[in-house]
């Protein structure tokens, strides 16, 4: 009888236990998902990338694949390597595999216009992150492009004042790199006393190292150059290499977008020309892209801009707080960790 007792008591416990584990967020049946999403291993995804060089773009496929894992998803991952026309081939072989979604990660408007296109009228849903492919159909993933722009701008111009000369880096037609130029471009109209005395960039591989060479030769033809807005991190380790070489860490100040954790070893080195970027986790804008493609999935309305808010990064604030990781980062600055942006209460998050 006692061991009866014992028994039905336990088990009564291990069923409580069982429901308070249910109820904590991620931890829901798939059962008790929306379709098509309640039934294991039952949506395939593809992300279609065309940028993939460097620690930001790593982070974001890691927050990619984490997500995927979390709502039980298949991926498939296709990296064009800065190929337009091999990434629009890579949306063709994703449509023929019959994958339920598809992520577009960067490229060119021309080259992804059509295959997008075809894509959304095989019935397949498609999000974009960083690239405009002219369709309504397409929700957009962003870091809020123009604001990472500001953030960094407006900290230029407390720490240098309203009038310097300036370089810019700048490779037109990657959506994120244009809506930062807006803003650049508006930001010089606001400060007239800013002078941009050279634009220049590249996208050729290793990015950073083409950058640097430019760079030089670049500061060599404007020796008033004493602030470069480079609005991307690769961009920024180049500028960085051809600041070094050149002994002019002192005189020069490096303003960029984006933030990895080479990026904050190279910002917190002793002297340091990169002084400031503007940034968003990319892990949490991997796992926001396949959370928006999964509310498209279940038949609910992500919104047309699916925007990620940025955080300012300085080199006094990596200093003053000791960071010197992403991992450090996430911790001292809650918001750069976890973000709320696409999670309706059945999705599972990391």
């Amino acid at each position: 009888m006692q061991q009866t007792t014992w028994t039905r008591r336990s088990l009564a416990k291990l069923a409580a236990g069982a429901a308070m584990l249910l109820c904590l967020p991620g931890l829901a049946l798939a059962q008790d998902r929306p379709k098509p999403f309640d039934k294991p291993d039952g949506v395939t995804i593809a992300l279609v990338r065309y940028l993939s060089t460097g620690d930001f773009f790593q982070a974001y496929l890691t927050g990619v694949q984490n997500q995927a894992k979390a709502l039980g998803i298949n991926l498939r991952v296709l990296d064009s390597r800065q190929d337009a026309a091999l990434q629009a081939d890579m949306v063709d072989q994703a449509i023929a595999l019959g994958v339920d979604g598809i992520i577009v990660q960067h490229g060119l408007t021309e080259s992804m216009s059509e295959p997008v296109k075809r894509a959304v009228a095989a019935g397949i849903k498609v999000v974009a992150f960083d690239v405009n492919v002219n369709n309504p159909k397409v929700p957009q993933i962003e870091q809020s492009d123009r604001d990472l722009a500001r953030l960094a701008l407006e900290q230029a111009v407390k720490d240098n004042g309203d009038s310097f000369e300036a370089a810019y880096v700048y490779v037109p037609g990657i959506a994120p790199l244009d809506r930062r130029d807006e803003t650049w471009r508006k930001f010089k109209k606001q400060y007239p006393g800013i002078k941009q005395d050279a634009q220049f960039g590249t996208l050729d591989n290793p990015i950073a190292n083409s950058v640097a060479n430019q760079a030089a030769a670049v500061l060599r033809a404007n020796p008033g150059i004493s602030v470069v807005f480079a609005p991307y991190d690769e961009f920024a380790k180049g500028v960085k290499i051809a600041v070094d070489e050149a002994g002019l860490t002192d005189a020069i100040k490096i303003y960029s977008a984006d933030i990895s954790t080479a990026d904050i070893q190279a910002m917190r080195e002793e002297p340091s020309a990169w002084v400031a970027t503007a940034a968003t986790n990319p892990q949490l804008i991997g796992e926001v892209s396949v959370r928006a493609l999964a509310m498209l999935l279940a038949g609910e309305d992500p919104g047309h801009s699916v925007v990620v808010p940025p955080t300012l990064v300085t080199r006094d604030m990596l200093m003053t707080n000791d960071i010197k990781n992403m991992d450090e980062l996430a911790k001292k600055l809650p918001q750069f960790a976890k973000t709320d942006v696409a999670t309706p209460k059945w999705m599972p998050v990391p």
